[in-house]
């Protein structure tokens, strides 16, 4: 039985993009504007982007694909000299 101590270790490895065994462990960043998306397609995009990767790498890779949302403050992010929010964002994927 792994002890907590261990398993903590272990996690802090992963987060530290260390090797665990011969697999590395993939981190994919996606940055989305802050109240685009709801908790739900935030977590279907997790499930997706893991499956992308489990789908080139192979299924041993999943337990091991660390998928981070990084949400940007409305008026933080900016296209064309453009400061964008939720709605302007909502209004161009219409």
């Amino acid at each position: 039985m792994e002890t907590k101590g261990a398993a903590l270790k272990e996690t802090s490895r992963a987060i530290a993009g260390l090797h665990l065994g011969e697999a590395e462990m993939p981190l994919v960043t996606i940055d989305v504007i802050k109240d685009v998306f709801t908790p739900d397609q935030k977590r279907s995009m997790i499930e997706k982007v893991t499956d992308a990767m489990v789908a080139v790498e192979g299924e041993s890779l999943r337990p091991v694909t660390w998928v981070k949302i990084n949400e940007i403050a409305q008026g933080d992010w900016g296209i064309g000299g453009k400061a964008l929010n939720a709605a302007a964002v909502h209004t161009m994927s219409a």
